[in-house]
C-alpha cells in the first residue's frame, strides 16, 4: 500500500511524498529513498515500491518543481545546491543519516551523485538508474557529436516557452520522450498518471535544465565552455551500482566509460534490451537490485 503526505522542510520548501508507511511510521527495516527525473514524479517507484514489499522502509518524494511540492518561480533555486539540501534536510527529518540506500534516475541521478560527492555521510549505498556522472557527461558534452545530437533537446527545454509548446495537444512532445523508445508499457492507466502530474505545470521540472550548465554548446558562448568540476565534487566515495538500459537514445553506454576512474567501488550492471525507461521497463529486476544490495553481507 502507498501511502501520501507533505513533509515541510526547515528551509520553506515542502514536497509531496510516497512511501511504504506512514511518515511518523518506524521499523527496523532498511531505509531506501526513491529520486525520479524528468519529465516523472514520485509515482514512477510505486511498483518497486510494492515489489520490496516489508522488506524495506521505502520514501519517494516528487522533487521541487514536480507534482504537489514547491516550485519556486527563480531559475536559480534549481541550482545543485538547493536540490541538495532538499535531499538532505528531507534524510534528516526521516529518521536521519544515513540512509541504507539512495536510488536514483535522470535528474534525480543528478542530485544523487552530487549528494554523494559532497555529503557522502548521508548514505550507505547508491544505485544509479541511467543517469551520467557530471565528469562523462560533461566530457562527452564537448567532444562527442553523438552526444551533442542526442542531447539537443535539452537546448529545447530551456526555452521560455518550452512548457506551452510540451502542453500543447494533450502533450504531443512530451510522449513522444517515451514512444520513441519503443515504450510498451505505457498503457492507458500510466499514461493518466502522467497526465495527472502534467497538469501541475512543467515549468519546475523544466527549470532544472535551465539551471545547469550541463547541455550541448550552441556557440562559442555557451555555458558548458567554462564548466570545470572540481575533484571534490565528482570524487564518489560510497559503494556505487550502475544499471544501464543500453537502448537509451539520449544517453548512450559511452558515458560509462571511465566511470571507475571516479568512483572507487563500482558496479554497472548492462542491460542490452532497456531504455531510459528501466523502472517502468524492468521493475523487478530494480526490486531484486535493491534486495541484493540491502541483504547483510557475508
Amino acid at each position: 500500500m502507498i501511502h501520501t503526505f507533505d513533509v515541510a522542510l526547515p528551509h520553506g520548501i515542502t514536497l509531496s511524498c510516497r512511501g511504504s508507511r506512514h511518515w511518523n511510521d518506524r521499523s527496523s527495516a532498511p531505509r531506501v529513498l526513491f529520486l525520479h527525473g524528468f519529465p516523472e514524479a514520485a509515482f514512477v517507484w510505486d511498483e518497486i515500491t510494492d515489489l520490496l514489499g516489508h522488506e524495506a522502509q521505502c520514501l519517494a518524494p516528487n522533487m521541487r518543481g514536480f507534482e504537489r511540492s514547491s516550485a519556486p518561480v527563480d531559475v536559480a533555486a534549481y541550482r545543485a545546491k538547493h536540490l541538495v539540501q532538499d535531499i538532505t534536510s528531507l534524510i534528516q527529518a526521516w529518521g536521519g543519516a544515513p540512509v541504507d540506500l539512495l536510488v536514483a534516475h535522470d535528474w534525480g541521478g543528478a542530485v544523487a551523485w552530487s549528494l554523494a560527492a559532497r555529503a557522502p555521510q548521508m548514505l550507505n549505498q547508491l544505485l544509479m538508474i541511467n543517469s551520467p556522472h557530471p565528469a562523462t557527461f560533461l566530457r562527452e558534452l564537448k567532444t562527442s557529436a553523438a552526444q551533442q545530437s542526442a542531447s539537443a533537446y535539452m537546448n529545447f527545454f530551456c526555452r521560455p516557452d518550452a512548457a506551452a509548446m510540451l502542453s500543447a495537444n494533450d502533450y504531443q512532445r512530451l510522449w513522444k520522450l517515451f514512444t520513441g523508445m519503443d515504450a510498451a508499457w505505457l498503457d492507458e492507466a500510466t499514461r493518466a498518471r502522467y497526465r495527472e502530474v502534467w497538469n501541475h505545470g512543467l515549468d519546475g521540472g523544466l527549470n532544472y535544465y535551465r539551471a545547469s550548465p550541463l547541455r550541448p554548446p550552441v556557440d562559442a558562448t555557451s555555458p558548458i565552455h567554462k564548466v570545470v568540476l572540481a575533484s571534490e565534487d565528482v570524487t564518489i566515495n560510497v559503494p556505487t551500482t550502475v544499471l544501464w538500459g543500453e537502448r537509451d537514445v539520449a544517453l548512450p553506454p559511452a558515458l560509462l566509460d571511465g566511470l571507475d576512474a571516479y568512483i572507487a567501488q563500482l558496479t554497472v550492471q548492462r542491460l542490452p534490451e532497456a531504455t531510459h525507461w528501466v523502472m517502468h521497463e524492468a521493475p523487478r529486476l530494480v526490486a531484486d537490485t535493491v534486495k541484493r544490495l540491502l541483504a547483510p553481507k557475508s
